[in-house]
């Protein structure tokens, strides 16, 4: 508990001790009101300077103004146990809730641990502690056991194991080697580790990690906008109904003041809406907090809402349903020897970064000498066009082999086929295969168990190739052959079918990002993804792990069911005890539970959002 919540628990104690003393020994005479002041003052001086200063600044209507005009005027009526036992109890309210966002904040906060205080780099043979600001590109570092790994890079010597939880979610930790990658935000377990920098701090995974979860509370949904709105007008109109509700009835009837103005000083308690005012974002910052701990990254509670209403799920293939690992599998020659087919394709592709273009690379087994590459062009959605030892080589798939008027045949093996032509001569093909991921056709099969109407898969790969992999994963409806604008155009036709549906993007690709941004809400694959990707996204799933996104779901969908039990008990306890109290029905203890008791009862229901189900 923080300072300033004790110095209120004090008070609440002092003020409760003062109020049983003076209803033990104060008579009812002219100078209680005094006595009772005393225990009123101890515990709501700072809600009636709130509620003089907000006036002062034009900010009439709020719950410190509701409380003070209802416990002053129970006191002008010689209710003064009351007026001091509902400013009690108010603030007894407030402590709860103020412990309750604490908490909720912690959660979150819990993730920006993840911040690295420092940087070890070797000068002059030793090892100096630095900003990991003030680290370089290129520069190396080095990464003792028990540190975190404070930059993204590559493992230059060392073997060790990385503790992955507070990214992912997962305690199983991971397994480094030299030549493996690592993200900043893990912590080094085991050995020590020389790494190659390969992002400075403001671009490394926590930099943007840190930057996701401090936004994501100013990313309000529409249910918490709805509810701002709703008590700028609702306080207000409260004020005035009962003020109607003092003077209207005793005019019409004659006499009785005294009654009706007890009334609608209990009317006042009974209307403050801080139970919807505190809860409802508290369950979205709430849901937030949960979802972090499981290594999922949400954006805002306006992506809880459309992530809850989920009933169409796109897919991205490689990468993101498969391991984007690829080996070659299969080697055609036609009119060269298998080691030379092999060859011109690695070096066609050695300038470009994409996983297909790695596989032909390591298949090679020889080092590039780029000195025999004259020029390479790389053509968007067909290949490659480089000159290699003074001949033309184009490496493909069947478009570019017909866009350059060369004559080629499908091969019988299933997987991505990279066609050859050598000064326009056609020299072969080459297969290259990915797998699966392990999960993906579970985390397919849980979507649809959940409800999710449809999932779909989109495909740069040859239609064998992409039907193959929708069918061992279960999806019902694939397009293959597209280039990352076709890609746009598919999802576009799919948000006009679905017409009032939600649809989710899933991918992890830079040429990802555009269709992610054009979802109604994008979903990146975090740990291995691109930073556009996670740019452009709503949602990130921190491990890569196809089976997050069905828990995702499930996460929005109970965040948004605490926001709505909420809403209803909230306004349905309070409009119960308003019709009462207006008709005299409640007193101003039942004004104080429908107030108080209703606050805390919401609190205590949005902090279940915090709690993590397996």
């Amino acid at each position: 508990m923080k300072r300033k919540q004790k110095k209120v628990l004090v008070r609440i104690i002092v003020s409760a001790v003062l109020l049983v003393f003076a209803k033990i020994f104060c008579p009812d005479e002219w100078w209680a009101a005094f006595v009772y002041a005393v225990p009123y003052l101890v515990i709501g001086y700072d809600v009636i300077f709130k509620a003089v200063r907000n006036i002062a600044n034009g900010q009439v209507f709020d719950e410190n103004f509701l409380m003070v005009i209802a416990t002053v005027g129970a006191f002008a009526t010689g209710e003064y146990t009351e007026a001091a036992a509902v400013m009690l109890f108010y603030q007894t309210g407030e402590l709860f809730q103020s412990v309750a966002v604490g908490r909720s904040r912690k959660s979150i906060s819990e993730l920006m641990d993840i911040r690295p205080d420092y940087a070890n780099i070797e000068r002059d043979g030793k090892l100096e502690q630095v900003d990991p600001d003030e680290i370089a590109v290129g520069d190396e570092i080095i990464i003792k056991p028990g540190e975190k790994i404070p930059l993204d890079g590559i493992v230059l010597e060392g073997r060790s194991a990385a503790d992955t939880s507070a990214l992912t979610g997962e305690s199983l930790p991971r397994e480094i080697d030299a030549g493996d990658d690592v993200v900043s935000g893990c912590i080094n377990l085991t050995g020590v580790l020389r790494v190659r920098v390969t992002k400075p701090f403001g671009e490394s995974t926590v930099s943007k990690i840190l930057e996701l979860t401090e936004n994501a509370a100013s990313q309000k949904a529409k249910t918490e906008n709805f509810i701002t709105r709703f008590a700028r007008y609702y306080t207000p109109a409260v004020v005035f109904a009962a003020l109607a509700l003092a003077v209207i009835p005793p005019l019409i009837a004659g006499g009785g003041w005294m009654t009706w103005i007890h009334r609608a000083l209990i009317f006042l308690v009974i209307s403050c809406p801080c139970a919807l005012v505190i809860s409802v974002p508290l369950s979205f910052f709430g849901g937030i907090g949960g979802a972090g701990r499981q290594g999922i990254l949400v954006k805002g509670g306006s992506c809880f809402e459309s992530l809850a209403k989920t009933d169409t799920v796109v897919f991205d293939k490689t990468g993101t349903l498969t391991k984007g690992v690829f080996n070659v599998t299969a080697v055609h020659p036609e009119s060269i020897s298998e080691q030379r087919l092999t060859e011109l394709a690695a070096y066609a592709e050695s300038s470009s970064t994409h996983p297909i273009a790695a596989a032909l690379r390591d298949a090679c087994n020889t080092q590039i000498d780029r000195s025999r590459i004259t020029s390479c062009e790389e053509i968007a959605g067909r290949g490659v066009r480089a000159v290699i030892d003074g001949e033309e080589v184009c490496a493909g798939n069947g478009k570019l082999m017909d866009d350059i008027g060369v004559s080629w045949h499908p091969c019988h093996h299933v997987g991505t086929t990279v066609h050859i032509a050598v000064n326009g001569v056609y020299a072969g093909h080459l297969v290259i295969s990915d797998e699966v991921k392990e999960t993906s056709a579970a985390a397919i099969a849980e979507l649809g168990r959940i409800g999710v109407k449809k999932t779909v898969m989109l495909t740069g790969d040859a239609d064998a190739v992409g039907k193959d992999a929708a069918k061992k994963l279960g999806i019902g409806e694939v397009y293959t052959e597209l280039l990352p604008a076709d890609k746009v155009e598919k999802v576009e036709g799919l948000l006009n079918a679905e017409q009032g549906g939600v649809l989710a993007f899933v991918g992890d690709g830079i040429n990802d990002a555009p269709v992610l941004a054009r979802a109604d809400i994008g979903i990146a694959m975090g740990a291995m993804g691109s930073d556009a990707a996670i740019e452009a996204a709503d949602v990130v799933l921190m491990d890569d792990d196809p089976a997050k996104l069905a828990k995702a779901i499930l996460t929005a969908r109970r965040t948004l069911r605490i926001v709505y039990e909420n809403i209803v008990f909230a306004l349905g306890v309070k409009a119960l005890v308003l019709i009462l109290g207006a008709l005299g029905f409640a007193s101003m203890w039942a004004a104080v539970f429908a107030d108080v008791g209703v606050s805390v009862i919401a609190i205590l229901n949005a902090m279940r959002a915090l709690k993590v189900k397996n």
